[in-house]
């Protein structure tokens, strides 16, 4: 670490000390790359919605949206008192501080990077949206964007044979097109999702979407590193799927279908929970969520052990919630001298020395010494679509967050517990099941031996699955994401 990296520790790490209730209400501080980067610098909400927390109501709304369509892990409940890492990582090798430092485990990042999509926001379509058509309003008015869509018919476009204004689409109409659905039922789907609320509040917020979709599907589907063009069903029209329109699809099946989860954190709903004059410190068990000393572990064996990604709540991020970790890194500071320390001997304070805690009547009563962490994270970040013919992890998007805390350890060393120094910190992380597969209800009708050959249209049962599909779960067939996936990977 830098001189200067660690005379801005230092100088964090006393302020929280000389004045803890005006350090506790800070933002941490993020980054896009190197450059500091506001948090609600494009923020999903107004300035009024963020003084009166509407974004608190809105992530449990999200959160509610994941929960309620998946099938929780054994053992595991999405709202509960439990947060022990060790049921939510794939391997949980690591308890203690020493044995991470040991095995180079202060640091790491992901081999294969989730890739970045849109959220597909309902107030555009979500995937009705035209993102390549240059007259697209892309209107803050639902009702805007849908009359365009309305007054230019994709069936209209498909029969006037011009391939450029067929590419143009959106990812939902080319795939009704692909499976030969002239209802146009995904489309139609798509629509819906913003006209229920357009029809009772007579707008749609603009932080409702598909981020719940992408977050997992980043990391449980390959990435689509080229276009795959394809013939549709009526066997005269071909479509390019670009890698956004891809990726679309894979983000509308994993926001729609049910699969295993596990998950840590509890549920908080409350805009202004209770906090310890003294300290700032939210007082509530259920708010105060998810402990740090679970944030490290679950940190350091999924993401530096595991080798597997995993999705980030954070609660005051004004934007979208559910992000994909790439990598962290974290050093140690002294929580009684408040200086950097490098090694965990210099960094640990006993409980019996540590006569400045500020924290000492919330500590575990097994605490035999407290450590300092300053981590930070980085994770990907939402991005425009386009028609990029190629896609890679130079077009992801990735921002940092850094954030401070202290660990307790047990007399063994290993970490039971500690405390946030900042009440703006991750309380919800979730993540599928390593290895899971999701299908739709509909395609249980498909027959093993049809396959989708390139150059041909789908086969007549995979299209009604799909038309199925579309009507009944608003999902796309998990094969045709699949093979869409390969075909652009060829």
């Amino acid at each position: 670490m830098s001189g200067e990296q660690e005379k801005e520790m230092n100088t964090s790490v006393q302020e929280f000390h000389e004045n803890p209730v005006e350090f506790m209400e800070r933002i941490p501080p993020k980054y896009d790359g190197e450059k500091p980067d506001s948090s609600d610098a494009t923020s999903l909400f107004d300035q009024a919605d963020i003084e009166q927390s509407t974004h608190v109501e809105a992530r449990d709304d999200l959160r509610q949206q994941v929960t309620e369509k998946d099938e929780i892990a054994v053992g595991r409940a999405a709202f509960a008192d439990n947060d022990e890492a060790d049921g939510f990582v794939d391997e949980f090798r690591f308890s203690g501080l020493q044995g991470m430092e040991d095995n180079g485990l202060m640091r790491a990042e992901l081999p294969e990077s989730p890739w970045s999509d849109d959220y597909w926001a309902f107030y555009l379509g979500s995937l009705g949206k035209r993102y390549a058509d240059p007259n697209f309003p892309g209107s803050m008015d639902w009702k805007e964007n849908y009359d365009y869509i309305q007054n230019n018919p994709a069936a209209e476009i498909v029969a006037q044979g011009n391939a450029d204004a067929i590419n143009r689409l959106s990812p939902a109409e080319k795939y009704d097109i692909l499976v030969g659905d002239t209802e146009y039922s995904l489309t139609r789907k798509m629509w819906d999702q913003g006209r229920k609320y357009y029809v009772r509040d007579g707008q749609v917020e603009a932080w409702m979407g598909l981020c719940h979709g992408w977050a997992p599907a980043a990391y449980m589907l390959p990435r689509p590193t080229g276009t795959a063009t394809v013939l549709a069903a009526d066997g005269q029209t071909y479509l390019t799927f670009y890698p956004a329109d891809v990726k679309a699809l894979a983000t509308l099946l994993w926001a729609k279908v049910k699969y295993h989860s596990r998950f840590i954190g509890g549920r908080c709903n409350d805009k202004d929970p209770a906090k310890d004059s003294q300290t700032g410190r939210i007082l509530s068990q259920i708010c105060f969520d998810t402990n740090p000393g679970t944030w490290h572990l679950a940190m350091v064996n999924q993401i530096g052990v595991s080798q597997r990604s995993m999705i980030m709540d954070a609660t005051y991020d004004y934007q979208v919630w559910n992000q994909p970790i790439l990598s962290y890194s974290y050093r140690y500071f002294n929580p009684k001298t408040m200086y950097y320390a490098s090694s965990v001997d210099g960094a640990g304070v006993a409980v019996s020395d540590f006569s400045n805690d500020k924290f000492a009547r919330f500590r575990s009563n097994e605490t035999d010494s407290i450590v300092g962490i300053e981590m930070k994270v980085s994770y990907l970040v939402e991005t425009a679509p386009t028609h990029s013919e190629k896609d890679g992890a130079t077009n992801d998007h990735v921002k940092s967050v850094v954030y401070l805390y202290d660990l307790e350890l047990d007399f063994a060393g290993n970490i039971i517990g500690g405390e946030w120094y900042q009440n703006a910190h991750p309380d919800f992380l979730w993540t599928p099941l390593q290895g899971e597969r999701i299908v739709t209800a509909a395609e249980h009708h498909i027959s093993l031996n049809e396959q989708w050959q390139s150059g041909q249209p789908i086969a007549q049962q995979w299209r009604q699955s799909a038309s199925m599909a579309a009507e009944y779960e608003q999902a796309p067939l998990a094969a045709i994401v699949e093979q869409l996936i390969a075909f652009a990977n060829s």
